[in-house]
């Protein structure tokens, strides 16, 4: 009992194990129980997986509330939300990714699976030594807030070029390092194969390098995102959650998203306003005279900055969905 209770970065043991132990059920449930066959996963059940995760994510709120308050739970809210709608630019890198491969549908999920593992440690290592530099140097949450406005402005002023996955270094490093196979092997990363001598030797697959290009895209987008929940709260164990939470749901709302990701082509400005937002309140909270930004403050104005943007975003890409549907409709029926 001495153990659960002992305090773990800020938080009792029992807290963080249980957390932990909701977390790998649900990846246990997915794997083992839900997804045992490889089939591809339609958009109504893409959103009735994603409706789960959202729900189970905000009731993590309730239990946040009732163990430590009012206050935190709004910080995990609203960093929930911020690192959902950060992580759906990952969509289109992944879609890219999946696309450049030729992975079959029945098989992307068996990537985002095991994608997801390495999520769960990579971020738990990034918010870990985050949190050990806030804790022992102040100063870095003004640095996180620069390079959030710097990210914020230059998203804003961006173009729309999209990602050469063939010029991947990383890309081109694994292909120069590892035999790779030409074609799919089925679900497996690794399959053995005869070389040129005719010895058996390990041959990774395209699944494999698209997974692997998967992690290093989250790397790159958590550069992004770890440092706008540190700037919403330096609480690690709010940070964390609230991150693993909020992946978990984007992954399996990734094929309801696929199919539509065209509709949110403006959302971007409004996740730059967002960053900027978050990156300026510390500074706001200085010149205010106030110990920190309020909380419900904080919620309400990245709820109207999203939903202005979702809004915005359909509203500009309303023709080209009226333009889709009249080119279907057109097609001639099939014999």
């Amino acid at each position: 009992m001495e153990f659960l209770l002992a305090l773990w970065l800020g938080k009792p043991v029992w807290m963080w194990l249980l957390f932990l132990a909701l977390v790998l059920t649900l990846l246990v449930l997915d794997l083992g129980l839900l997804h045992r066959e490889d089939r591809e996963i339609g958009v109504a059940q893409s959103l009735r997986m994603s409706a789960m995760y959202i729900l189970l994510g905000v009731a993590f709120a309730g239990f946040v509330w009732w163990q430590v308050g009012a206050e935190p739970a709004k910080l995990y809210l609203t960093a929930f939300v911020v690192e959902k709608t950060l992580a759906m630019d990952n969509v289109f890198v992944i879609a890219l990714i999946f696309s450049y491969f030729a992975i079959p549908r029945k098989y992307q999920h068996r990537v985002l699976f095991w994608g997801i593992l390495g999520v769960i440690v990579l971020r738990g290592i990034m918010i870990g030594l985050g949190a050990t530099l806030v804790a022992q140097y102040h100063w870095v949450l003004y640095l996180f807030a620069v390079f959030l406005i710097f990210t914020g402005i230059k998203m804003m002023f961006a173009g729309d070029e999209e990602m050469d996955v063939a010029q991947n270094p990383v890309l081109r490093l694994l292909k120069r390092r590892l035999r790779v196979t030409e074609e799919m092997e089925g679900h497996a990363f690794f399959v053995k194969r005869p070389d040129a001598s005719g010895r058996l030797v390990l041959f990774a697959t395209p699944l494999f390098l698209a997974l692997v290009l998967i992690e290093i895209a989250d790397v790159i987008f958590a550069v992004d995102s770890v440092p706008a929940v540190f700037a919403i709260t330096t609480d690690p164990y709010i940070v964390y959650t609230s991150n693993i939470f909020a992946i978990l749901g984007l992954r399996a709302l990734y094929f309801a998203l696929a199919a539509i990701i065209h509709r949110f082509h403006y959302l971007k400005y409004a996740l730059s306003i967002l960053l900027i937002f978050i990156g300026s309140k510390i500074f706001v909270a200085d010149l205010m005279g106030w110990e920190k930004f309020p909380a419900g403050w904080s919620l309400g104005i990245t709820f109207a900055i999203l939903g202005a943007g979702v809004a915005w975003s359909l509203w500009m890409t309303r023709k080209t969905q009226e333009q889709a549907v009249s080119a279907e409709q057109r097609l001639p029926l099939q014999p």
